[in-house]
């Protein structure tokens, strides 16, 4: 494309809304940036920007073209990002993404996994954020819930998400240990401040004790873990957790309703590659042990 130049620049102009600021980003004076979209504009006979004292705003023709631009730039990071991930080796970059809550057992496998691989690179992204496969943000993502239905994802069960209802010594010494669900009317507990939060064991909780009986709300797994250390009442962490935390006993035997499956998935163009091989192969042979506990 003869003026993709000229056109890329718009789309700059317009994200970022002045010309100084899409020189910076394209590394060139802004006496180009103007040339450019001088240019552009006497080639399709129309205004693509407003021009006024705080920068540059699309007109409606110009909205038509940047949207044009933005697909554009996102199919070069598609690909570039497939690019990045189609090496024959494992080596180079590799992106993980998962809940944050997770991030107990996979950052020691992933540790190992990149000890195992010393030319590689692993970055681990948690969060809710759902980091978009198809567009090469993450090589191999571990979500939880019901099956994701993204097209062009490949989708593989991976293990349960199991879950342990806990507290610590000194909340039992203070309140006691709970003799059976029936009892928990009589407990306080550190659950999410989200009172629609899709978790299981948090569904269940809120169907078992009063909202008044939660009195800890945090947003965050590792806060809750936190304030359940710190003996503010009891509360849920992975089971892998509650079976090696030395200061975290279990006031109940794990229900399967607390738990959540958990799915690797991953995308069609990159699943083959040796590095997103290498590492579903690793982490299906750890799962059996976490089933095994």
């Amino acid at each position: 494309m003869d003026n993709w130049d000229e056109i890329r620049t718009a789309y700059h102009v317009a994200r970022m809304g002045t010309v100084s600021g899409a020189a910076d980003v394209l590394g060139v004076h802004h006496a180009t940036v103007i040339r450019h979209i001088d240019a552009l504009e006497g080639r399709l006979g129309a205004k693509l920007f407003q021009r006024h004292a705080r920068g540059y705003t699309a007109t409606e023709a110009g909205t038509d073209l940047l949207q044009v631009a933005q697909a554009t730039d996102d199919q070069f990071t598609q690909l570039t990002g497939r690019i990045k991930g189609s090496g024959a080796g494992v080596t180079g970059e590799l992106v993980v993404t998962s809940l944050a809550g997770l991030s107990g057992l996979l950052s020691p496998l992933l540790a190992r996994f990149k000890a195992d691989h010393p030319g590689l690179r692993v970055r681990f992204l948690t969060g809710a954020r759902l980091f978009r496969l198809e567009y090469g943000e993450a090589h191999v993502a571990i979500r939880a819930g019901s099956p994701p239905d993204q097209p062009d994802n490949v989708v593989q069960p991976f293990t349960q998400h199991r879950m342990a209802m806990v507290a610590t010594q000194s909340y039992i010494d203070r309140m006691g240990l709970p003799a059976g669900i029936d009892d928990l009317a009589r407990h306080e507990f550190v659950g999410h401040d989200d009172a629609a939060s899709r978790a299981p064991f948090s569904k269940w909780l809120l169907t078992h004790v009063s909202t008044d009986q939660v009195v800890f709300r945090t947003q965050d797994d590792h806060t809750m873990r936190d304030a359940i250390l710190a003996g503010a009442g009891i509360g849920f962490v992975p089971l892998t957790q509650a079976r090696t935390d030395p200061d975290l006993i279990e006031v109940m035997p794990s229900l399967p309703d607390w738990s959540a499956p958990l799915w690797l998935v991953t995308h069609v163009d990159l699943h083959r590659t040796a590095k997103v091989q290498a590492l579903l192969t690793f982490l299906k042979a750890q799962a059996k042990a976490w089933d095994a506990i």
